[in-house]
């Protein structure tokens, strides 16, 4: 059996759809690549996709032409990250403020990587991570 490769997807559970997505495409350069009532899909640059749920969109089955999606949904302040370059590092602090994002934090890790956290319109904690995070980044 072959291993498990990489995460293809992961979700944020939002208020308002438009804005969340907005705030995506605007501040990090997703593109949406699906969209309905319930929920929106952003193509993350590389092999991973962003879902963005309208909370409460989803505590029901969702009946699809290939099959049923079993009910999620979540709550509270979640956490996501995204990988940049170190190189990019100070190009994205500086993005970020351009929009009127304030950083929240800076972090130093011990393996050489610098994160950036911010918050994204839900109140998510959104970090921006060079290379050295993790052994496996």
């Amino acid at each position: 059996m072959e291993p498990v490769s990489h995460v293809v997807e992961t979700s944020l559970y939002v208020a308002d759809l438009a804005a969340s997505r907005a705030f995506y495409v605007r501040v990090l350069d997703f593109s949406v690549i699906f969209e309905d009532a319930r929920m929106c899909a952003l193509a993350v640059p590389g092999r991973c996709v962003l879902l963005l749920f309208r909370q409460g969109g989803s505590v029901a089955a969702s009946e699809t032409p290939g099959g049923m999606i079993p009910p999620h949904d979540g709550a509270g302040a979640l956490h996501v990250c995204f990988g940049i370059p170190a190189a990019a590092l100070e190009d994205w602090a500086a993005r970020l403020e351009g929009e009127g994002i304030a950083v929240e934090s800076r972090v130093k890790w011990a393996g050489g990587g610098v994160s950036l956290y911010f918050r994204d319109v839900d109140g998510h904690s959104v970090e921006l991570a060079t290379p050295g995070l993790w052994p496996a980044y």
